[in-house]
């Protein structure tokens, strides 16, 4: 465990018995939330007063926002912990620990702005807002990598440090111009300028803040591109090997046998049913994700079937939250693409650009008006509505598929569902 989390798990086990009061009063997480954001409301207010009321020597006010920093960052740890003791975690909560914690950071940093800009420290106050813009993007990089599927959590300037640091060395400038002067400065003989005065204290961590946020915001994208490109890599070999076996396994007269009447074997994954899919023709779904193929019948505006390219083929990635998206190059020229063939009179014969030897014929049906795709399965004709891959275990080119099973209608007698498995 880093040094980082045994310290966390520390401050834990100090806080739990509060946070434990905190849950009998019946405050919920959100609540404690809302609690650190006024709090920081507090901060900006206490330095914005520091600049209007306050002279350029008196370093009070900066040392009441630093406390009162550190006593706002208390909450930031409070909320989670009331929502994990608690029970009372929730991804709205989450969202609303993150919206508000952004809101906080901000307030506080323009305070800190006001305060220096009004006293004519322009040079720190440029930095107090460059730390700032760094601060979101170390938040900001983390979410967006999170969102994409990658852990992003590295760097030296996380929040908890981002808070401590402003805090503690606000406290220190305030303390030390108590007992020093605020305007107490060192000179160098030969340097016309002082390279040391007592707001130095404070702005000086600032300064060092505006430096490592950024390069944190910058590994972490350095990061997220890796894992998103080793993520990339894995999709388009899983996409491609499964694919590779949709058309191998599908084909008849391989030397495969039919096991309908097998005994059960699901899928550990409840995978979703596509809804609200116009003119969708069939789908295909496989292990280890829930991410899935839609065949869909491409018109024109007219609504005619555009012949030079009958069907259109994307993503549901129904991992990343139903997102849409396009087959990338590869899997469309060597996976999931679908060669078409106009033979004429609305008549389309498709092949899987992984296996060439399967022809399935798109057509309109003469009971609905509709079109659909049709393929002969175990000698049975069939309306595909669904190819599913069970796979269990394996590597990559050895995987230990269990059976493919295709669901559809009987193409001689529509209204008759057909569920053929072939056990590999």
């Amino acid at each position: 465990m880093k040094m980082r989390d045994r310290l966390q798990q520390g401050i834990y086990k100090v806080i739990n018995p509060f946070v434990k009061g905190l849950i009998k009063i019946g405050l919920t997480p959100n609540m404690v939330t809302t609690i650190g954001l006024l709090l920081n409301i507090g901060v900006a207010i206490i330095f914005v007063l520091g600049a209007e009321k306050s002279n350029r020597g008196d370093m009070s006010y900066i040392g009441w926002g630093g406390a009162l920093v550190l006593f706002a960052g208390l909450f930031d740890m409070l909320d989670g912990q009331v929502a994990r003791l608690g029970n009372m975690s929730s991804k709205f909560g989450a969202m609303y620990d993150s919206v508000l914690d952004r809101y906080s950071e901000m307030i506080m940093f323009l305070g800190i702005c006001y305060y220096l800009v009004s006293h004519h420290y322009f040079l720190s106050s440029l930095f107090a807002f460059i730390a700032m813009i760094g601060s979101m993007m170390v938040s900001y990089t983390r979410a967006r990598a999170e969102g994409l599927g990658v852990e992003c959590k590295g760097g030296l300037m996380q929040r908890p440090e981002r808070v401590v640091t402003i805090g503690v060395f606000a406290i220190s400038c305030g303390v030390a111009g108590h007992f020093l002067g605020g305007d107490y400065k060192i000179f160098i003989p030969g340097v016309s300028f002082h390279v040391f005065e007592t707001m130095s204290i404070f702005t000086m961590p600032i300064t060092l803040m505006a430096v490592m946020t950024n390069i944190t915001a910058v590994k972490r994208l350095q990061e997220a591109k890796k894992g998103l490109e080793a993520m990339e890599r894995e999709e388009r070999k899983s996409g491609i090997k499964a694919a590779v076996l949709v058309g191998l396994f599908l084909a008849s007269g391989l030397g495969f046998v039919n096991n309908a009447q097998a005994q059960d074997d699901p899928s550990p994954l409840t995978f979703p049913t596509p809804k609200n899919v116009s003119n969708q023709l069939f789908y295909v779904q496989r292990d280890p994700n829930t991410n899935t193929i839609i065949c869909q019948l491409n018109v024109d505006k007219s609504g005619a079937v555009v012949k030079d390219e009958p069907v259109n083929v994307f993503w549901i990635r129904y991992g990343d939250n139903g997102e849409k998206k396009e087959l990338s190059y590869i899997q469309r020229k060597f996976a999931y693409g679908i060669l078409t063939k106009d033979l004429g009179n609305g008549q389309f014969e498709l092949r899987f650009t992984s296996h060439k030897k399967l022809p399935m014929y798109l057509y309109k049906s003469a009971t609905d008006k509709k079109y659909h795709v049709y393929a002969t399965i175990n000698n049975k004709k069939m309306q595909l509505d669904r190819i599913f891959l069970r796979i269990e275990g394996g590597s990559f080119w050895l995987p230990n598929v269990k059976y493919v099973e295709i669901k559809g209608h009987d193409a001689a007698e529509p209204t008759k569902s057909l569920t053929e498995r072939i056990k590999i």
